[in-house]
């Protein structure tokens, strides 16, 4: 089936905002969507009656607006991961005191649906909507250890391997090694392989048919998540939380 062009263009524009929390002139909007400018203008001047897109007086920049909020917040509300996880994963960020993200994955990407921020401050990409590759990501390397073969090589074969960092992960023989070591120890590492000086450590969590449906992190930098810590620490504590917001969602594992 072909898609609407207008609402595609719609929507196109509207994923292209998210992206610009201080938003965009028109004229920089128009060049990343790739559309002529009045058509961008008609496209935004529905999207603003609506309330998906805000103008901001002062910039005249178009931003992303509150409709989108309900929009986020139903769908949030509505998820039981989230729902039954964010108990667990407060606690721990009470306990170890750094950031908490919680991921699913979509389309091949993992896609950030909670972030518990720790009382120390340190700048980090994720949002909560935000996407990231699978292969340099600890969250991303445990979605893949709960796939089929099958899956997982589909993936692996349409992955762009980036290299972010000099430790990111470059080819699919080396994904496939380090997600066997993932599935043999139960937790993943993102090493300092996604962003520089920012190391994670992630773990899965099943549902009641046994199937690992989302997967959580600690992150930090490099300097406070050392190796030591991870391993004194912090293997221990993902692992526990793991199975107790498995056991809450009906794991019997």
């Amino acid at each position: 089936m072909s898609n609407v062009q207008s609402l595609e263009r719609a929507l196109t524009i509207l994923n292209t905002l998210s992206d610009y929390p201080d938003g965009l002139t028109i004229t920089k909007l128009t060049k990343l969507v790739n559309l002529s400018k009045s058509t961008t203008h008609r496209l935004l001047a529905t999207l603003v009656d609506m309330n998906y897109v805000a103008k901001d007086p002062e910039s005249d920049n178009y931003k992303i607006g509150l409709q989108t909020l309900y929009i986020a917040r139903s769908v949030l509300n509505n998820n039981n991961i989230v729902n039954v996880a964010k108990p667990f994963l407060k606690q721990l960020c009470t306990d170890i005191n750094e950031t908490i993200h919680l991921c699913i994955e979509d389309k091949g990407e993992i896609v950030y649906i909670d972030k518990i921020e720790s009382n120390q401050t340190i700048r980090m990409y994720s949002r909560i909507g935000n996407r990231a590759p699978m292969y340099c990501t600890a969250v991303g390397k445990v979605l893949l250890s709960g796939m089929k073969s099958e899956r997982m090589d589909e993936i692996a074969s349409s992955t762009t391997f980036t290299p972010r960092t000099p430790r990111t992960i470059t080819s699919e023989e080396e994904l496939q090694s380090e997600i066997n070591r993932v599935r043999q120890q139960g937790y993943a590492l993102d090493n300092i392989e996604n962003e520089e000086g920012i190391r994670c450590i992630a773990a899965p969590i099943y549902s009641h048919e046994h199937r690992i449906v989302a997967s959580f992190s600690i992150s930090g930098p490099s300097n406070r998540v050392t190796m030591d810590r991870v391993n004194s620490e912090l293997i221990d504590k993902v692992k526990a939380c793991s199975m107790e917001i498995s056991h809450a969602l009906g794991y019997t594992g």
